[in-house]
């Protein structure tokens, strides 16, 4: 998978370098088998942001984006939604993506749900179904946002992020974007329609073969 995420990434056209950072030397070398870049790091990293941090510390660069490995089928649209953003607000710590969720999603803790404010800014993440629909009332229902795994960063903040105090919320959620928030920093989030699915489960990984097995049958019809 690490392989589809990395190449599927670079094929976008949108990135200037795509490097896998781990921990792990097991998938540094499947990175190298097939040529991509990848970096070792440290092994104590508590999120996959603070290990992004140690790798951009060495990069010259304004905006680093977060494809996390078990994203497999992002698309150049999205990663333009994470990136864009950045050059309209010059105090934007952060950027991340929401999308239409499933019904199957609703309740499910895998899946992370996400609140936003009139202008597309996070309010919370949860693991919950957010908001709660008290209400039955048609014209007082609020659609549920599913949040999906990308970030982008301005690479000031990023390289601060690791010295903020992991938080409350954050801990008691296990969302890293959480520790953002908390500490004052606002994230905006960006709606996609693209369909995408984060392998954290077997059922996840059923559905993703289905969307693939989907998406290759598309394309043969073509």
């Amino acid at each position: 998978m690490i392989q589809w995420v990395q190449e599927g990434a670079c094929a976008t056209g949108v990135l200037d370098r795509v490097i896998v950072a781990t921990d792990d030397e097991r998938i540094a070398r499947v990175v190298r088998s097939y040529g991509g870049e990848v970096v070792l790091t440290r092994p104590d990293h508590p999120t996959g942001t603070d290990r992004i941090a140690e790798v951009a510390a060495d990069i010259d660069l304004d905006v680093v984006v977060n494809i996390q490995g078990d994203e497999p089928f992002i698309e150049a649209d999205m990663i333009r939604q994470l990136v864009e953003p950045f050059g309209a607000d010059a105090q934007l710590a952060m950027t991340t993506l929401r999308a239409p969720i499933a019904p199957e999603e609703l309740h499910d803790p895998s899946t992370v749900k996400v609140v936003v404010d009139q202008r597309g800014y996070a309010l919370y993440f949860s693991r919950a179904t957010i908001p709660h629909q008290r209400s039955e009332s048609p014209e007082d229902r609020c659609p549920v946002w599913k949040h999906l795994g990308l970030y982008g960063y301005r690479r000031d903040f990023l390289l601060r992020y690791p010295s903020l105090p992991q938080t409350p919320l954050q801990r008691a959620e296990q969302l890293e974007q959480l520790r953002a928030l908390e500490n004052g920093y606002r994230i905006w989030v960006g709606l996609t329609q693209h369909e995408s699915i984060g392998v954290d489960t077997e059922s996840d990984l059923r559905r993703a073969r289905e969307l693939m097995a989907r998406r290759l049958a598309e394309e043969g019809r073509r």
